[in-house]
C-alpha cells in the first residue's frame, strides 16, 4: 500500500493547523482585554465582541483540526510500522 497521498494530505492538514495558529495570533493582537464600563467607551464594546467571536471560532476549529491531524498522524505511523513489521517477517521467514 502506497502511503504517499495520505502523507501529503496529512502534511497539508498540519500546515493548515499551523496557518490557523498564525491567524489566531494575528487576530489576538487586536484584542482589547479591558472591561469598558465608563461613559464614552460604548463604541469600543462592539469591537471587543467581534474580536472575541472571531477568536472563539478560530479556537474551536483549531482544537478540532489539531485533534484530527494528530489522530491521522498516529494512524499513518501505525500503518507504516505495521507494513515495515510485515515486510521484515517476510524476509526472515
Amino acid at each position: 500500500m502506497n502511503l504517499t497521498p495520505f502523507v501529503v494530505l496529512w502534511s497539508l492538514m498540519a500546515l493548515f493547523v499551523l496557518g490557523l495558529a498564525l491567524y489566531r495570533k494575528l487576530v489576538s493582537q487586536h484584542e482589547d482585554t479591558l472591561i469598558h464600563i465608563g461613559e464614552g467607551e460604548d463604541k469600543l464594546i462592539p469591537n471587543q465582541i467581534e474580536v472575541t467571536h472571531k477568536l472563539d471560532v478560530v479556537d474551536y476549529w483549531g482544537k478540532l483540526l489539531t485533534v484530527v491531524t494528530v489522530a491521522a498522524g498516529l494512524l499513518l505511523a501505525s500503518i507504516y510500522l505495521y507494513q515495515a513489521w510485515e515486510a521484515s517477517q517476510k524476509l526472515s521467514g
